[in-house]
């Protein structure tokens, strides 16, 4: 995974609990902000499934590159 993928990654896990606890008092909140959450749940899923298909890209060029040596 690029290490830019990586500080985004950390950004959105970071986001799920401050979606769930008020900053200022550290308690669960009444009303949650969901939008958030979800929205972290995603750009997670997101960034894995690019990663893993930016990988098997990169493994199928070096599996052609083997196989004409």
């Amino acid at each position: 995974m690029d290490k830019y993928l990586i500080v985004v990654m950390i950004f959105l896990i970071v986001t799920i609990p401050m979606s769930l606890i008020s900053t200022s008092t550290g308690q669960l909140q009444e009303h949650p902000n969901f939008l958030y959450f979800y929205a972290s749940i995603a750009g997670i899923s997101v960034i894995i499934l690019y990663s893993s298909y930016k990988d098997r890209k990169q493994r199928q060029k070096d599996n052609i590159k083997r196989s004409k040596k």
